[in-house]
């Protein structure tokens, strides 16, 4: 029998050598410009889900696919294995493979200063995410995921997943309106609303409110408007007229007494003027009407 059954082991054999053939040559047709191209890799690091992304998903630098991604995995089995679980990071690792020439650590650090960092996005409704390089211009806000361990490849810093941002920011409004205080925003427009009911209507004692003042605006300007009626109007003028001719004519008297009494304070100046000179130059003329005789004082060898 086991002559019979070696030519079916032949043939089995033969097909699995062929099929192995044929998916090498599979491999070497679409996968050679792979296999053979130059590459390097680069790893980052991220602290949200990267739900959607895995393994052979697509690396972009501004939309062009420059790599793809090798693995993923969690840095508390790739590099804290033997740091406490409570002193873990608990980082996705994503490490990448970048088709090109390999970078040096200088220029890589030099993109790093020029906020070059990965993030992760989706494709849109598809749900499938990719890994996206780009510089960018907030990359200050975010520091850099601090870690202790010395990496396999260089790091590229990671931003936020924008989807993350935006249920950040939400969550924050949210939070700030969940910190009002509704409650006392309710009992001060409440006591608002009583303050203008008082202002309007008044208290019923010493504040009649604004509804009562007008009432008594409006009894007031009837009571104008009776007494600007022609007849009244015309008494009102001629009692005005009689009062400014008063006026007048008490006006011009004073004038005429202001007058005579101007000329007499001119006339008494002139007078207390000449007095002051006739003082300064005679003072003795001022007790006596003539001034008095000189004496002569006698002199050395006169007789007596």
């Amino acid at each position: 029998m086991s002559n019979n059954s070696n030519p079916n082991y032949f043939r089995l054999g033969v097909f699995v050598l062929a099929a192995i053939g044929v998916l090498i040559a599979v491999v070497l047709i679409f996968g050679s410009g792979q296999i053979f191209k130059k590459s390097f890799k680069i790893e980052t690091y991220i602290k949200q889900s990267v739900t959607g992304l895995d393994a052979g998903a697509a690396v972009r630098f501004r939309g062009v696919k420059v790599g793809q991604v090798m693995s993923i995995g969690l840095s508390g089995d790739i590099y804290e294995s033997r740091v406490p679980f409570e002193k873990r990071h608990q980082y996705v690792v994503v490490r990448m493979q970048i088709f090109g020439d390999k970078l040096t650590e200088e220029q890589i650090d030099h993109f790093v200063k020029d906020n070059l960092r990965a993030r992760v996005k989706s494709m849109g409704i598809t749900g499938v995410n990719y890994i996206e390089f780009d510089f960018s211009t907030n990359a200050p806000d975010y520091k850099f995921l601090s870690y202790e361990w010395e990496p396999d490849y260089p790091v590229i810093p990671s931003l936020p997943n924008q989807a993350d941002e935006i249920i950040t920011g939400i969550q924050k409004v949210i939070d700030g309106i969940n910190q009002l205080n509704i409650d006392g925003a309710q009992k001060k427009f409440d006591a608002l609303l009583n303050n203008l009911n008082l202002l309007m209507a008044g208290n019923g004692k010493d504040n009649e409110g604004i509804i009562r003042s007008v009432k008594d605006l409006n009894v007031v300007l009837d009571r104008i408007a009776k007494v600007t009626d022609k007849d009244q109007l015309n008494i009102l003028m001629r009692e005005l007229v009689g009062t400014m001719v008063a006026l007048r004519q008490t006006i011009t008297g004073i004038q005429g007494d202001s007058a005579a009494t101007i000329e007499n304070l001119k006339q008494t100046s002139e007078q207390l003027n000449e007095l002051t000179r006739i003082a300064s130059q005679s003072p003795a003329s001022l007790i006596w009407s003539e001034p008095p005789p000189r004496i002569t004082p006698p002199l050395n060898g006169a007789q007596k």
